[in-house]
């Protein structure tokens, strides 16, 4: 071997040997991987979920709907049993407004005396189905006396119908039609069933809340009046107008022919297989209150049996 292949040997090594003395103190680089906290979410975790609020509204103040004008349409609950029974007053505003103020009365009633409501039962109250025409007659929010009402017997009158002029007693889908009849006179029944926003806010409360039964209370002929829709009078509306009868000395009628009367709300409700009664006042002004709190207290007492 000669002096230059032993030079060439000797730098290859020595090369060798810086590589490995270079290369042998360094760590391999790896991916940093961190350890998930226990203590935390991780994105497989499910999203936290609330429970629905299903509680009743028995014994609560319920905005149902808004008028045209955005008056508040109001049912006022008492008691809290399992079976429903509905009043309804004021469907024909500041024409009928002492509806209104027997079904205030009722409330009055309700609030001082709630043990008399028996066990079971949930009294509803609706005062005001038709807050625009009532305004027409009275300036009163809610409850009202009668030395409230100064308007004229013309201005009463308009204050039957809504502010789109609909009759709102003829606007529910019980054989409805667009042009009704109230006495001798052509009145407007929507342009369809349910077009009026105060119609369609008792319809969706009744629907969502079933009631066991349904009193209207309308003036004036004095006289309790069972309903129907194109079919025979139900059992129990004639049980229910009876008893409400009897007790409050109104004469019991089966059915209201005096003229016709079309999308009719009690009707609608025997349509709906809900018993249902028409209670007319005797006149335009009294509440006869002696007589309907005999009424609603044998209706309760009915309905608790």
């Amino acid at each position: 071997m000669n002096k230059k292949t032993i030079i060439t040997l000797v730098v290859i090594v020595v090369l060798a040997l810086g590589a490995y003395l270079l290369f042998s103190n360094n760590e391999p680089v790896t991916p940093d991987i961190a350890t998930p906290d226990v203590n935390q979410p991780t994105d497989t975790d499910s999203p936290a979920t609330t429970t629905p609020d299903t509680a009743e509204d028995e014994g609560a103040t319920v905005v149902i709907g808004k008028s045209v004008e955005g008056r508040d349409i109001v049912a006022y609950n008492y008691g809290s049993g399992a079976r429903r029974v509905l009043f309804v007053g004021g469907i024909h505003g500041g024409y009928s407004w002492n509806t209104s103020l027997v079904a205030y009365e009722a409330m009055d009633y309700f609030e001082k005396n709630l043990s008399t409501i028996p066990e079971g039962i949930t009294v509803t109250v609706i005062p005001n189905a038709n807050p625009d025409g009532l305004s027409k007659v009275v300036s009163a929010t809610g409850a009202f006396k009668a030395s409230d009402i100064t308007a004229s017997a013309a201005v009463q009158v308009t204050g039957r119908f809504n502010a789109n002029n609909v009759d709102l007693n003829r606007n529910f889908d019980c054989q409805w039609q667009a042009t009704g009849t109230w006495q001798n006179k052509s009145v407007s029944g929507g342009t369809t069933a349910f077009s009026e926003p105060e119609a369609k806010a008792v319809r969706d409360y009744i629907d969502s809340h079933s009631p066991a039964g349904v009193v209207v209370w309308y003036s004036a002929a004095g006289g309790v009046y069972a309903s129907s829709c194109g079919a025979d009078v139900l059992p129990a509306t004639t049980a229910m107008m009876n008893a409400y009868a009897q007790a409050s000395g109104y004469p019991a009628h089966k059915s209201f022919d005096f003229y016709e009367t079309t999308g009719d709300m009690a009707n609608w409700l025997a349509k709906k297989n809900i018993p249902a009664i028409s209670v007319l006042l005797t006149d335009h002004t009294s509440t006869e209150w002696t007589k309907n709190q005999a009424g609603i207290k044998a209706v309760l007492t009915h309905f608790s049996q």
